[in-house]
């Protein structure tokens, strides 16, 4: 009588949420032990259970990154399992794309793929055309749940009610509330009053980087650190328009009133909103007059780069370059000199350029043409070194 062939089979559990998996018999145990009698039912067939346990608690079906399936499919590449058997077919993925890849892997090595409750495999035709239809079908049903999600998120923001995430700066959350932080709301009232009083965000950065105020850190679930680093201008201007200071949420591109307090008064907010609309108005114009001379060319005595900025006093407006370092959180790299006057440093270089093309009799009038002259420009404590351009 010919012996059966030995076939290895490996059982391969998950569950969506680690809620549950403590106790002593959780739904990991009650699929494995599902697997364990469907393989004992095939003892005659020669089925055997290998001892390696493949357990994902806790792990979306959306996904193939899970620790537990990256061993079983290592071990499905070394030959080491015949038959991968599961409880049902979306404990093993619920995307359809998914799906085809890892029946293609095990075509590759001889693999099966059985599941208990739905008594098919994939080592004939039938079985893999059944697979596609109950996981088109899975695939369906976790877009409708994540569809359910979005409206209910979107229905709860609309009744002024928050459903997580990270709070805002000034805010923390309690009994899913959010709720004031004292001491962060200070600063974010000061953030306000500020650029009201200084008139642009650039003066506001280098105050907040001098004064050492820093965004919110905090430690994320696995374990590293983010933020507490100096304000920059993205997040910063990004502070400045959010409506969630003056009591209401925000969810695609509308705000709606909330049930939290406001942190700024709304004539508070709505001055900044003016300002921030009317700088940007004031930077467009600047830019397409060609304003700064030595965008990009003038540099501090340490090499870094100097931008055009200005700050605005009395209804008045003041430019000057600044070291672009400043903003970025590294001001201790800057130079010894950190800003300068835009007119007192472009009537320097314009000077010198007359000195040397004497036929230029206006270079101010003159622009474009003198931005084409200024190679680069470094600007030392005691002295300011100009490089034409050697076209010239």
């Amino acid at each position: 009588m010919p012996l059966t062939k030995e076939t290895r089979c490996a059982i391969y559990t998950r569950v969506s949420t680690d809620a549950g998996l403590e106790q002593d018999f959780n739904s990991l145990d009650a699929q494995r032990e599902a697997a364990e009698s469907y393989i004992k039912s095939q003892a005659h067939e020669g089925w055997r259970l290998i001892q390696c346990s493949y357990d994902d608690g806790g792990y979306s079906g959306g996904t193939l990154e899970r620790p537990a399936l990256t061993r079983l499919l290592s071990d499905v590449r070394d030959r080491k399992v015949d038959v991968i058997v599961v409880y049902k077919v979306d404990r093993l993925t619920r995307s359809l794309a998914d799906f085809a890849k890892l029946v293609d892997l095990f075509d590759q090595n001889g693999t099966s793929f059985v599941s208990v409750t739905q008594a098919f495999n994939t080592t004939n035709s039938m079985g893999r055309l059944t697979l596609n239809v109950l996981l088109s079908f899975a695939q369906f049903e976790r877009e409708v749940t994540a569809e359910r999600i979005r409206d209910k998120i979107a229905a709860s923001k609309k009744k002024g009610l928050w459903v997580g995430g990270v709070p805002p700066f000034g805010y923390r959350v309690a009994d899913r509330k959010l709720i004031v932080d004292p001491q962060e709301a200070e600063v974010i009232r000061r953030i306000f009053s500020r650029y009201l009083e200084l008139g642009s965000i650039t003066p506001l950065l280098e105050e907040l980087y001098r004064t050492g105020i820093k965004t919110r850190s905090r430690i994320l679930s696995s374990g590293k650190k983010t933020g507490g680093v100096p304000f920059t201008r993205g997040p910063l201007n990004h502070l400045l328009k959010n409506r969630t200071y003056i009591g209401y949420l925000n969810h695609h591109g509308n705000s709606y009133p909330a049930e939290h307090e406001p942190i700024v008064g709304v004539g508070v907010f709505d001055a900044v909103q003016r300002q921030l609309v009317s700088n940007a108005r004031s930077t467009h114009q600047s830019r397409s007059q060609n304003a700064s001379l030595l965008q990009g060319r003038l540099f501090d005595d340490r090499g870094n780069l100097m931008t055009p900025t200005y700050t605005r006093k009395n209804g008045i407006r003041y430019r000057y370059y600044a070291c672009r370092l400043l903003y970025e959180g590294r001001g201790q790299e800057a130079g010894r000199i950190r800003r300068i006057s835009a007119p007192d440093i472009e009537r320097a270089v314009l000077g010198a350029i007359r000195e040397q093309h004497p036929s230029i009799a206006d270079a101010r009038a003159s622009g474009a043409l003198g931005r084409d002259l200024v190679e680069q420009i470094s600007r030392c404590v005691s002295q300011i070194m100009i490089s034409l351009s050697s076209r010239w």
